[in-house]
């Protein structure tokens, strides 16, 4: 079952930006109605999306449509930057290391900072020291400037002097055998759908265009909740099976091959709701547009795994 919020983020991020940048709510609701959303509850989270600042309306022939405000863009574009721009830089044999002393008083900054620094792949190493294979003094630079807590947080790269293999310093700061097996079950559901999927179309048989937006939007909403679990560790510091490449490589193939059609329902949906001949999603039927995701982390998100909280925000 999908939450209002988190299936709204993905139809913004995988179709409305991309064509055109609004949509309206009867729109809305037929789309989302397809995954057991009742009307009530998406006109609900509408309006709270509304409130927290990630949504604008604006009215035309008494008709109400939707678009995101920039915070809400950068919502998007954030979560976007993490699953599908993957790192894939070889490590250097440094650390970018982060260790940190806040006072009781400022806990709220605290745990503020230790969720900002697992959403960027940082592992704690321990309580108050978290570790990172990249080079992200900037970002974090930045992080502490925004939370006003620059004097209470140091930051060097440094090289390991032990004799402790790093793929043993890897596996004590971030769950792997957590992160392979998402990985697994995802590969274990997704390619019997893609040769599935594949086998109708080589043998001719006609798809709805509605049973492939179903089919994408349930891809995306599964597999956007892959790299807010995986820190995106170059893969030398990696078991030699990691399955993150194979993952990749079939969600690209399985979503461009239902882009078109799903694409032809939501514009179909779109035209219905507006009652114009031409509506602004015309044009771009076949775009195959990496979708943005939203980037608030999916439930049940383990601290130092990489989440990012919007301000305050929960889904």
């Amino acid at each position: 079952m999908f939450r209002p919020r988190a299936a709204m983020l993905t139809l913004y991020g995988d179709y409305v930006l991309h064509k055109g940048g609004e949509i309206g709510i009867g729109s809305l609701v037929r789309l989302l109605g397809n995954f057991g959303l009742s009307e009530q509850a998406i006109r609900s989270a509408v309006s709270r999306m509304c409130r927290s600042g990630l949504l604008k309306a604006k009215r035309i022939n008494r008709k109400s449509y939707y678009s995101l405000t920039s915070e809400g863009h950068s919502l998007l574009a954030e979560g976007a930057q993490r699953i599908f721009q993957r790192k894939e830089s070889h490590w250097d044999g440094n650390w970018n290391i982060v260790t940190y002393s806040i006072p009781e008083r400022m806990r709220q900054s605290r745990d503020r900072l230790r969720l900002e620094l697992g959403w960027m792949g940082y592992g704690p190493l321990s309580e108050a020291t978290w570790i990172s294979p990249y080079d992200l003094t900037r970002e974090v630079k930045n992080l502490l400037r925004r939370l006003n807590i620059e004097e209470y947080v140091h930051i060097f790269n440094a090289r390991h002097q032990g004799s402790t293999d790093p793929k043993k310093i890897v596996a004590r700061c971030w769950d792997l055998g957590k992160i392979h097996q998402m990985y697994a079950d995802f590969l274990a559901e997704y390619r019997p759908k893609l040769a599935g999927h594949q086998k109708r179309l080589r043998a001719g048989e006609t798809i709805e265009p509605s049973e492939c937006f179903v089919a994408r939007f349930n891809l995306i909403h599964e597999y956007r909740k892959l790299p807010f679990f995986d820190p995106d560790l170059p893969l030398e510091l990696l078991p030699k099976n990691w399955l993150r490449p194979q993952a990749a490589a079939l969600f690209n193939e399985y979503h461009d091959s239902l882009t078109e059609k799903a694409n032809e329902y939501f514009d179909s949906v779109s035209r219905e709701y507006r009652g114009t001949s031409r509506t602004k999603t015309e044009g771009a039927k076949g775009t195959n547009e990496r979708p943005y995701s939203g980037g608030n982390p999916p439930a049940g998100f383990p601290l130092g795994m990489g989440a990012k909280l919007s301000a305050g925000k929960s889904r």
